[in-house]
């Protein structure tokens, strides 16, 4: 089951992409502006919305742990924004100045990439915001771009149907020439790595001007050397599909379409689940949330639908169903908050209201605690209080299930806040925190001295990134992010 549960309407012309981190939704337009959503009441934030590109935007992207967001456009930048004020913290210019069509982070944030309308593609050094390379495929358009869930290569899809998979130092480890007849609209891989032995594997899907939706599987020896297979040809829509997504768990796969559909499909055995019908127009962006059962949609139509999958997915391709009126207004209630006031989303969870977490239960699909919590007063500070027998003896909810997801989300929670203060990259990817020592290990990236220390000691000298052998335990001192760090903190 999908329920449309919320309809945006504030874009002034066609939206272009759409992008959710596990608080926020951000939309681009040819409206020239990017706009900022709460995704726990779907409140516009105050700083909304972001103005800077002097044309259309054609893309947007978050960061890992989604403190920054990248979007670029038709005036040559990717401009990067800080989703705890609203303001531009770095301007890439892409060489050559041509339109710039889409961007990507990679999985830990450590680079970009963005791809031009002349042929061209950079890779940008995250942290010191300087250019790494350029890389050209031919004179086509480069409109897609994905990193793989280890960070250590990318694929580029153009409009001369061609899709390539590069490494970190723009090696072309692989080209699947006919990928799609008339072009590449856009590529994702799945977050998941399957590794037998030397040989590491990850799922790529790619959509194109031909109409089909395609499930590859690449994989990458020890050697260097790279496999594409092709394991799934989708042709649930009708016209070109424009817009691809994986879920977070690799099970689903979500397509947007000319035919001005949105198609959900079982990504493993390439199935149909799901077919919606409620844009008027073109469907030219969709995106899962990584860590709730959100699907967002945006359309030449000027909205961005957003939709909520249920459990029990089931094969045959229903017209997706609309929630109860009365469900989407209390889901969308907090759009008064937001007048009123910052919405509860800005403020610490310990500082929420009643009523903000009753938004916010909505919001994750737990409409049936909303009375027992309203019953007795459960502000932000209690909620975070809150155990498994406390939920059983006090609250008197009698559903494990239901006990056990609503643990699992206050616990999404305390990490997001714990995360939210903290610029990404000086937090090692080890533990999580703000690193002292930061050091260099063979795979590249930067950890902790202590916690990479440890993990090598116990982890058979595996990346901690990539799960690929490390071939040296030399730890390089990291002396310009230490600096970086100490001048961040005297800031604080």
């Amino acid at each position: 089951m999908v329920s449309l549960i919320c309809t945006l309407q504030h874009h002034t012309d066609d939206v272009n992409w759409c992008a959710l981190s596990r608080n926020l939704l951000a939309t681009c337009s040819t409206d020239k502006t990017v706009r900022i959503f709460s995704i726990f009441d779907f409140s516009e934030l105050p700083f909304s919305p972001l103005i800077g590109h002097g044309y259309g935007v054609h893309c947007c992207c978050f960061s890992a742990c989604g403190q920054y967001l990248a979007s670029c456009s038709t005036d040559g930048c990717t401009i990067i924004w800080s989703m705890g004020t609203g303001e531009r913290v770095a301007v890439f210019a892409h060489p050559g100045r041509c339109p710039v069509r889409v961007c990507a982070f990679s999985s830990d944030s450590a680079y970009l990439l963005s791809g031009g309308s002349d042929g061209t593609f950079s890779l940008w050094d995250f942290r010191s915001r300087a250019l790494l390379r350029t890389g050209s495929v031919n004179e086509a358009i480069v409109g897609a771009c994905s990193f793989s869930p280890c960070g250590q290569m990318f694929v580029t899809g153009t409009s001369y149907g061609d899709v390539r998979v590069w490494d970190l130092q723009l090696n072309q480890l692989h080209a699947e020439k006919d990928a799609h007849d008339l072009g590449v609209t856009c590529c994702h891989f799945a977050s998941q790595i399957d590794i037998e032995g030397e040989v590491v594997r990850v799922r790529l899907a790619s959509c194109g001007q031909d109409s089909q939706l395609k499930i590859w599987s690449i994989s990458r020896l020890a050697a260097a050397g790279c496999r594409m297979q092709l394991l799934h040809t989708l042709t649930g829509q009708s016209g070109p599909v424009l817009s691809c997504a994986f879920s977070p768990d690799g099970q689903q796969l979500v397509s947007g379409s000319v035919d001005k559909t949105v198609t959900v499909y079982d990504a493993n055995q390439g199935i149909l689940l799901h077919t919606l019908s409620q844009h008027d127009r073109y469907v030219t962006a969709c995106a899962f949330a990584p860590t709730t059962s959100l699907i967002a949609t945006g359309s030449m139509d000027k909205t961005v639908n957003v939709w909520r999958v249920g459990d029990g997915l089931h094969a045959g391709g229903d017209e997706g169903e609309a929630v109860p009126a009365e469900a989407t207004d209390t889901l969308c209630e907090g759009r008064k908050l937001q007048q009123q006031g910052p919405g509860h989303s800005r403020r610490p969870v310990s500082e929420w209201s009643e009523g903000d977490v009753s938004a916010w239960l909505q919001g994750e699909g737990l409409g049936a605690l909303v009375r027992p919590f309203s019953d007795n007063n459960i502000d932000g500070a209690e909620l975070l209080n809150l155990t498994k027998d406390s939920l059983t003896t006090e609250l008197n909810i009698e559903s494990v299930g239901l006990r056990n997801k609503l643990i699992r989300k206050i616990d999404e929670l305390k990490t997001a806040s714990a995360w939210s203060n903290d610029p990404d990259e000086f937090l090692c990817p080890i533990t999580r925190e703000v690193m002292s020592d930061p050091v260099i290990a063979a795979d590249g990236y930067s950890y902790e001295r202590e916690a990479i220390q440890s993990w090598i000691n116990s982890k058979n000298r595996s990346s901690p990134m990539t799960n690929l052998p490390l071939q040296t335990t030399m730890l390089t001192p990291n002396r310009t992010l230490k600096m970086a760090i100490g001048r961040w903190k005297s800031s604080q």
